[in-house]
């Protein structure tokens, strides 16, 4: 799976910022049908978490009411420099990662 974050390139320490990781992922409901008429089956991304130099700050569990490719945003405080790391799991226990670094000045 692949994955982008997005935010500022630089922050003001302090700044609340909107930080946004886009997921690369089908997203199944296990509703639709594929071309011979069989069930596709369910596969949807379960659990996210996000940690900022180790803490946990922020974690979602997802439905297969988020559409494919779900983009996730969510407001952060940061209070010094560090490494946003990202991991999921989806319903096929495929674990997916990113990460990125953040620069406070």
């Amino acid at each position: 799976m692949v994955a982008r974050v997005t935010l500022p390139k630089v922050i003001k320490r302090g700044d609340v910022v909107r930080v946004g990781l886009l997921i690369q992922h089908p997203m199944e409901t296990g509703y639709r049908l594929d071309g011979s008429n069989n069930k596709v089956p369910k596969n949807v991304i379960r659990s996210l978490v996000c940690t900022y130099n180790g803490a946990e700050l922020f974690r979602a569990e997802l439905s297969p009411g988020i559409a494919a490719n779900p983009f996730i945003q969510f407001p952060a405080r940061f209070d010094a420099s560090g490494e946003l790391q990202f991991s999921w799991v989806d319903d096929a226990g495929e674990k997916g990662s990113a990460s990125q670094p953040v620069k406070v000045v």
